[in-house]
C-alpha cells in the first residue's frame, strides 16, 4: 500500500510555510479524491446501460416528472447543469432512444425533452443497479454518512446552492 499522498501534500504545505492553509487543502483535496473514486464506481455501474452518470441523472429526472417531459431549460436549472450540457446529453440519449425532442405545446422557442418507454426501462435498471453497486453501499457507515450529509449540505447551501425551503403556510 501506498503513502497518502494527501497527508504528503500537507507536509510539504507546512514545509513551504503553508500551515495557514494545510487544513483547507487537504479536506479540498480529499473531497476532489473521494469524487473521482465514487464517479469512477458509478460510471463503471452505468457503462453496461450505455450511459453516463450525467445522462443517468437525465433520465432519472424525467422519469420523476409527472409527465416524462420537461423543457430543456428547466431540465438544465434542476440538474444545475449549462444548457450546453443538457443539450449534449439530450443528444447522446436521443440517439440511443432514450429520450426525443418535442415542439413544446404553448411555447415555440422552447423544446421538450421526454423520456422514452425504453429510456424508462433503462433509467429503472440501472437505478437498480446503482442502488446495489453504489448508494447502498457508498463506503461510509451510517453515522459518517450522516455527518457527511449534513456537512456538505451546510456548505452547499451557505455557497448558494439552494435556499431554505419556504415554510408550508398551512402549518
Amino acid at each position: 500500500m501506498h503513502p497518502d499522498p494527501i497527508a504528503e501534500a500537507a507536509r510539504q504545505w507546512r514545509e513551504h510555510g503553508w500551515a495557514g492553509a494545510v487544513d483547507g487543502m487537504a479536506a479540498v483535496t480529499a473531497l476532489m479524491r473521494t469524487q473521482q473514486i465514487l464517479l469512477a464506481r458509478i460510471e463503471k455501474t452505468l457503462k453496461p446501460f450505455g450511459l453516463t452518470f450525467a445522462r443517468y441523472e437525465l433520465l432519472t429526472l424525467l422519469s420523476f416528472t409527472r409527465t416524462g417531459a420537461l423543457p430543456m431549460a428547466k431540465a438544465s436549472a434542476r440538474l444545475q447543469v449549462h444548457p450546453t450540457s443538457v443539450t449534449n446529453a439530450v443528444d447522446r440519449l436521443e440517439g440511443a432512444g432514450f429520450v426525443r425532442r418535442l415542439p413544446h405545446p404553448t411555447d415555440g422557442r422552447a423544446t421538450l425533452v421526454e423520456i422514452t418507454d425504453t429510456g424508462r426501462r433503462i433509467a429503472g435498471d440501472a437505478t437498480a443497479s446503482l442502488n446495489s453497486t453504489v448508494f447502498e453501499n457508498p463506503g461510509f457507515d451510517q453515522p459518517d454518512l450522516d455527518v457527511i450529509i449534513e456537512l456538505l449540505g451546510r456548505f452547499r447551501r451557505n455557497a448558494g446552492d439552494f435556499g431554505q425551503p419556504e415554510p408550508d403556510p398551512f402549518d
